[in-house]
């Protein structure tokens, strides 16, 4: 049995919000015929979606799966869309996205590396500090440096580019500022940022890029993890101490894993290149 996508997106958009009002507002339409639509989507193909009381909505665990695969089908139509659009550009190019300083101080090398293969198309920037993996799962982007545990890849293929030790960020006069190295467990109850991206339960100050959460730290108001490029620009009145603990950060370069773009593919072997991270394999 076939959905059509309105009815993914109308699944879609009660499973996230978890509540038919709220749903219906987001997608511009009364509550009744969403709540129609919902049960028409049970009935044709069999199964429970949600449960449904007078005080709450949850999804089933059939309900839990179609979430998961409605995501993922909308994200190839809207991409099959927009590379579709991209194709008829009299100029190609590819769109990379990045977080704000979240490039490890290697964008310039990788840019200028890719520059000078055959075939390079103009690359075009767009910064993101929570959207990055989304961008490139529906197309908006062809590619991302994203962080690895940090991030979520799931739809993505990807290459490692750097890795590193993670550091904690502390103002001057913190009392762990005394040490030489920090455990995880001694930052527990500390105040910490909460990244966009983060993933679902993650607490702490809402931050939206790295400048923002160097001042706060600054002014005593946070501590933070953060990959060990940073300690070349700390403000004044900040210290940075390794975390014995922590485990590594790695930069990864990742595109759609139904990738078949040429220009991706030469992006990525450029970027390995010029980055000299190990081969993983690249998009074909």
């Amino acid at each position: 049995m076939e959905l059509e996508t309105r009815e993914l997106r109308y699944f879609v958009a009660v499973a996230e919000e978890l509540h038919f009002g709220r749903a219906a507002h987001r997608l511009g339409i009364a509550q009744p015929p969403l709540s129609r639509a919902i049960r028409l989507i049970e009935r044709r193909i069999g199964v429970t979606l949600l449960e449904r009381t007078s005080r709450e909505v949850s999804l089933t665990p059939a309900g839990e799966v179609l979430l998961t695969e409605a995501r993922a089908a909308l994200n190839t139509v809207a991409a099959a869309v927009r590379h579709t659009q991209r194709a008829a550009e009299a100029t190609p190019r590819l769109v990379l996205a990045l977080k704000p300083g979240g490039d490890s101080d290697l964008l310039r090398p990788l840019l200028k590396g890719y520059a000078a293969t055959a075939g390079a198309v103009r690359v075009d920037l767009v910064f993101s500090t929570g959207e990055r993996a989304a961008m490139v799962r529906d197309g908006r982007a062809d590619l991302a440096l994203l962080h690895r545990p940090q991030n979520d890849l799931s739809g993505l293929d990807s290459e490692d580019l750097h890795t590193e030790e993670q550091v904690v960020v502390l103002p001057q006069g913190h009392p762990l500022a005394t040490r030489t190295t920090v455990a995880m467990a001694d930052l527990r109850g500390e105040p910490q940022p909460r990244w966009p991206e983060a993933r679902p339960g993650v607490t702490g100050h809402p931050v939206t890029d790295t400048d923002q959460l160097l001042q706060l730290i600054q002014l005593g108001r946070m501590v933070a993890v953060l990959p060990g490029s940073v300690r070349d620009r700390l403000p004044p009145g900040t210290v940075s101490r390794p975390i014995e603990d922590a485990g590594p950060v790695t930069l990864v370069i990742a595109w759609r894993r139904a990738s078949t773009s040429r220009q991706v593919a030469g992006f990525v072997r450029a970027a390995t290149s010029a980055t000299h991270a190990p081969h993983q394999g690249c998009a074909s």
